[in-house]
């Protein structure tokens, strides 16, 4: 199955074509369909799963073949509600990937910013808004926004808003709805309290249901180094000087991250590239290419960037920066996972991200094991006001295999590292990292 045998228009075949994407992930295959027949959705499904373009890129096919939509000003045909601002800003990403050539024009809004350059933009007209909710409702009471020409609406990790307490605001995004409208609902989990939501929202949906893979964290050796975020530079120089033996992926949290990596590499003689949103499509080929010809070590990515990377024999993931959201932890030291192959993964954990470890932690169901025996170990306590204020968990979404794997009781909560003599088929690969692990 491709994404032309879906029926997608070519402007936006060529869109995922320069994006690297010719196969769909399951939840584009079989939602897809669905919406092009314009009915609503009710999706259970992770980050990471590829939900984004399973709505995005119907709703941009919709727009572009609406002839009416170019009559006069931009008014506001979809809405994509989302929790936080990072969540937001990768979706507006998706649309501008996926939309690059039709005219559809979309943008984001959040609080935590001036609000200055985003009702400028509204101003000028827009086909699609990502909104946090917060934000959505402060300028619709100051009437920079209208929700009456909406046809689409999108509620995007509907568990994680509840969580976060934004029921109320997302009650009253609905009420200025119109009636009619196609709606799709996402959600990673599905309690009575989702469920109850999704039928205020809901006429009567198709219903998807994807499961996350649950070995991907089982199958990738693991280890984190406690490191301040000031000497994050120089362990990742001692690492990949002294115990990488393959090609590296890096992930940065931000685009301008990911080109100071490229720099501080470069002083240290290593040949690296990075990979984000601001680099022309060219110049992320070209990047990507010469690391898997071999002729650079290590290519740093954000997340968004890495989506269409796809490496047979990847010897190693570092995540320079934890992800604060703890599914593209998965995704990302999946990478070196491929397959049945195992794979090795390794992060930095400055005394700030450490919340993000713990989230993490809970969603994989193990103590990732912490690597003491290394020139740059960070003691410092976590900042006050970050110990003990993690938001709130979703459940953890159990395959139809059966229950979690416990922890080694033995081993005081913590995991055995993988011997290098286990049956993983990995006996003869060389480690990227030794030394006491606490």
């Amino acid at each position: 199955m491709t994404f032309k045998d879906l029926g997608i228009i070519d402007p936006i075949l060529k869109a995922l074509e320069a994006e690297g994407y010719t196969h769909p992930t399951p939840i584009q295959e079989i939602s897809i369909p669905i919406l092009l027949k314009g009915k609503d959705l009710l999706a259970c499904a992770q980050t990471g799963t590829g939900k984004t373009a399973a709505f995005s890129i119907p709703i941009i096919q919709y727009l572009q073949q609406d002839v009416e939509r170019t009559q006069g000003k931009r008014k506001i045909k979809a809405l994509v509600i989302t929790p936080t601002r990072e969540l937001a800003i990768q979706i507006g990403e998706s649309f501008t990937a996926y939309g690059k050539f039709t005219d559809i024009k979309n943008t984001v809004i959040f609080g935590g910013v001036k609000q200055l350059a985003q009702t400028s933009t509204l101003r000028h007209g827009v086909d699609v808004l990502v909104a946090t909710p917060g934000r959505l409702l402060d300028l619709m009471s100051q009437g920079f926004i209208s929700l009456r020409d909406v046809e689409y609406f999108v509620l995007d990790e509907a568990d994680r808003m509840l969580d976060m307490g934004f029921i109320h605001d997302i009650k009253k995004v609905i009420a200025s709805l119109p009636k009619k409208r196609q709606s799709l609902f996402f959600s990673a989990t599905m309690p009575l309290s989702i469920i109850s939501l999704s039928q205020k929202i809901l006429g009567d949906p198709e219903k998807v249901t994807i499961r996350p893979e649950q070995t991907t964290a089982e199958k990738v050796e693991q280890a984190v180094y406690f490191v301040s975020k000031n000497n994050k530079p120089n362990l990742l120089v001692h690492l990949l000087n002294t115990q990488s033996k393959g090609s590296t992926l890096v992930f940065s949290r931000t685009k301008h991250g990911a080109n100071k990596i490229v720099k501080v590499l470069a002083k240290a003689d290593i040949k690296a590239d990075a990979i984000h949103g601001n680099k022309s499509q060219a110049a992320r080929q070209r990047a990507l290419g010469n690391f898997k010809d071999g002729k650079i070590d290590v290519l740093v990515a954000t997340d968004i960037a890495a989506r269409g990377i796809d490496i047979d024999e990847l010897a190693l993931v570092i995540n320079y920066d934890l992800p604060n959201i703890p599914e593209s932890y998965v995704h990302r030291i999946g990478r070196t996972g491929r397959a049945k192959a195992s794979g090795i993964a390794l992060s930095f954990c400055d005394a700030e991200e450490r919340v993000y470890l713990r989230d993490i932690q809970k969603l994989i169901d193990q103590r990732i094991p912490i690597i003491t025996d290394q020139p740059f170990v960070d003691d410092s306590p976590e900042p006050k006001g970050k110990a003990g204020k993690t938001p709130p968990q979703r459940p953890q979404q159990r395959s139809s295999g059966g229950a979690k794997r416990p922890l080694n009781q033995n081993s005081g909560g913590r995991r055995r590292a993988p011997q290098s003599g286990s049956n993983s088929g990995n006996s003869n690969r060389k480690r990227p990292f030794s030394g006491k692990r606490s």
